[in-house]
């Protein structure tokens, strides 16, 4: 079979080269002695003075590396900013125009909305003047923010009073007032300043709602009044209690007792009542499913009737249908035989003139041959006469 079999696939089957032969040794491996161990006391002048020795060096942690690589970067960028804070000033900036006092900052926006579209969302309040959306030199591309100067103070204001948290394409903007060449000592957000806390760390520290910070900070603060005036009533009662136990006179004990006594009537009074409510309330609940149920019942009869009603509609409107075609065939019928009757009639008058006729040329010919039959008799008669 491999004798059919091209060179390249006989080369596959031919056989390798033979093991090389090595003598055998003269002992096993684990009959020869091992080599002959020395001490370390002839190598101890190779090693340096005990006093010599340098320090142990430390080596780095990957946590400690990267703390080391944050602090640094954190360096850097703290400068960086200290420079950029220095010369940033936007009153002397050449591409910032227009008056600050008419213009509004609008954060948060779309990336995708235009200017087109700002424009006519932020008409609503005035005439506008100009709107910059911000992009990045680099890339070119919107940073989220813009400034729309309107011609009016007045309308910057209503903008500025109503517009906050309005939704444009699908995101909610934030309107504050133009802060860079209004308020002194003013940083924005790339500086390390700016309002707001959705960018503070991490998402749990940041804020989630749309609006300006300022409204909240003070609804904040309203809040935490609330809660002081709150603590500090509870703490009134406390002393109070506190001052009327020390006290122990009997009039404040029997008033107390008195108190608890209108209080517990006050209770039972306000359970029965709440017991004559639930009673009431399922009364009426119980009347108003009554009265469903009523009304539902009756419509599904309502329903019932409206269908019974219809299929004898259907059924009389078959039935007069069926008649009127039935009425139709009958007529049809009756003129069929009235016109075969005629027909018939006709062609019985026919067959009967036609038969008369042919009966009376019959009686004119026989009249005909009774005439010649008596001429030819007379004829006869008369000859013989003659001779």
């Amino acid at each position: 079979m491999t004798a059919f079999l091209p060179p390249n696939l006989l080369a596959l089957f031919a056989p390798r080269e033979p093991l090389l032969y090595l003598p055998p040794t003269d002992q096993r491996p684990w009959e020869k002695k091992p080599w002959p161990y020395d001490g370390v006391s002839q190598c101890l002048g190779d090693f340096e003075d005990p006093q010599d020795t340098p320090e142990p060096t430390r080596g780095e942690t990957r946590d400690e590396r990267r703390a080391r690589k944050r602090k640094e970067r954190d360096e850097r960028y703290r400068l960086k900013l200290e420079s950029e804070i220095e010369t940033w000033d936007p009153s002397n900036d050449s591409k910032i125009s227009g008056d600050p006092f008419k213009t509004l900052f609008v954060g948060r926006i779309n990336f995708d909305t235009s200017e087109g579209k700002l424009r006519r969302e932020f008409e609503s309040y005035g005439p506008v003047k100009r709107i910059n959306i911000v992009s990045d030199p680099k890339s070119g591309k919107p940073r989220g923010y813009a400034f729309v100067e309107y011609e009016n103070e007045r309308d910057m204001h209503s903008a500025y009073k109503y517009a906050d948290g309005k939704k444009i394409d699908g995101k909610r903007v934030v309107v504050d007032v133009e802060r860079g060449r209004t308020v002194k000592s003013w940083k924005p957000r790339r500086l390390g300043g700016g309002l707001g806390g959705t960018r503070k760390g991490a998402p749990h520290e940041c804020i989630k709602y749309s609006g300006r910070v300022d409204e909240r900070e003070n609804e904040k603060d309203r809040d935490g009044d609330k809660d002081r005036d709150r603590d500090r009533e509870r703490d009134r009662e406390r002393e109070r209690y506190h001052e009327e136990r020390r006290g122990g006179h009997r009039d404040r004990d029997r008033d107390r007792d008195r108190d608890r006594d209108r209080e517990r009537r006050n209770s039972r009074r306000s359970r029965s009542r709440e017991r004559d409510r639930d009673r009431e309330r399922k009364r009426r609940s119980r009347s108003r499913e009554r009265d469903r149920d009523r009304k539902d019942r009756s419509r599904s009869r309502e329903r019932d009737r409206d269908r019974k009603d219809r299929s004898r509609s259907r059924d009389k409107d078959r039935k007069d249908k069926d008649r009127k075609r039935d009425k139709d065939k009958d007529r049809e019928r009756r003129h069929s035989r009235k016109h075969d009757k005629e027909k018939k009639d006709k062609d019985k008058d026919k067959t009967e003139k036609e038969m008369k006729a042919e009966d009376g040329e019959l009686k004119e010919v026989e009249k005909g041959s009774e005439m010649d039959n008596g001429e030819l008799n007379n004829h006869v008669k008369s000859e013989p006469m003659e001779s």
